[in-house]
């Protein structure tokens, strides 16, 4: 594993080199901090490396890619790459790098999820001032972790207390996201969002996804799901099937729901608490049977081409169409 921070390392992507960008951000306990006591979130600077194609004319469009639990991948950047030889600005954001952390798969309350969620509606507010960016045309594009992230970040209720109002993501590509927290109120606005999964992963619930984007639908968004037959987690990694032996998952748990205030609404009482984090729903759901330990990672087949056909396909149609 690369030791380096992201930040200190000189990446080229499709013969560019990116440049750092330091993203004024925030480590919140939980949602309801975010939502209902924001002057009392810490505050957090993350960064990433925005790249943004040669010889384009600005202002351009964007996609925020937004790594997992392992952090910044070759498929990452791989998929970077791809933006910038469409034409489209990328950057690829480091969570990891900045809180001096280097994987949550085995421990994801290293910091909160809301955290996460916090860092990509941090990331809209900055790139919507960008002189290079098109603020009418930011992506966003989470796997795993950061699939919940782009997912969280794009809900109007959570990311308008981080950003202006008039401001927000064109379209949410959310990778196998994990759904086991969710507002009661999942409006994104005009936000398109479309979801990728594979059938047989086992680091999350492919059923919870089902039911995320279609609360989101019934709000009246553009939302949409592909089951990947057979497709394990990563599917898109383009390296083959392995067992991460450490992982912490629990994709049997219940969703925890999250009301309009922010606090949790515990699966078993049914009460908001304000005073919830993540720590104490994940210490609920081993209690209750549901933590295993290891999952799988990688692909078969030409899952990753699939992956990267629709990934295209969907960018190409909602920030070039």
């Amino acid at each position: 594993m690369d030791t380096q921070r992201f930040r200190d390392r000189e990446v080229v992507l499709a013969g560019v080199r990116g440049d750092t960008i330091e993203i004024k951000s925030g480590n919140p306990l939980n949602y309801h901090q975010v939502l209902s006591a924001p002057a009392e979130v810490p505050p957090q600077t993350v960064d990433g490396k925005l790249f943004v194609p040669a010889g384009a004319r600005a202002p351009l469009p964007v996609v925020v890619v937004v790594p997992g639990s392992l952090g910044i991948a070759a498929s990452h950047l791989a998929h970077a790459e791809t933006f910038v030889g469409l034409g489209i600005a990328a950057f690829v954001l480091d969570p990891f790098g900045p809180r001096s952390v280097t994987s949550t798969v085995a421990n994801q309350t290293q910091f909160s999820f809301a955290a996460s969620a916090y860092d990509v509606a941090a990331t809209v507010r900055a790139l919507a001032t960008h002189p290079a960016i098109d603020r009418g045309r930011i992506g966003l594009q989470g796997h795993s972790r950061g699939g919940s992230a782009v997912l969280t970040g794009a809900t109007r209720r959570f990311c308008e207390k981080i950003h202006d109002p008039t401001i927000g993501a064109r379209a949410v590509l959310a990778a196998y996201p994990w759904c086991g927290q969710q507002f009661l109120d999942p409006d994104v606005g005009a936000t398109e969002v479309r979801a990728l999964v594979g059938e047989r992963d086992d680091w999350l619930s492919p059923q919870q996804v089902q039911g995320y984007i279609q609360a989101i639908r019934l709000l009246g968004a553009a939302a949409s799901i592909r089951i990947f037959a057979g497709a394990a987690h990563s599917f898109d990694r383009g390296t083959a099937l392995q067992r991460v032996e450490d992982a912490s998952v629990s994709p049997a748990a219940p969703t925890s729901y999250l009301a309009d205030d922010g606090a949790f609404i515990h699966p078993i009482t049914g009460e908001a608490n304000t005073k919830l984090v993540d720590r104490d729903l994940a210490v609920y759901a081993l209690k209750a049977g549901f933590g295993q330990r290891g999952a799988t990672i990688g692909s078969s087949g030409d899952q990753a081409d699939q992956f990267r056909d629709d990934m295209v396909a969907f960018f190409r149609r909602t920030l070039l169409g």
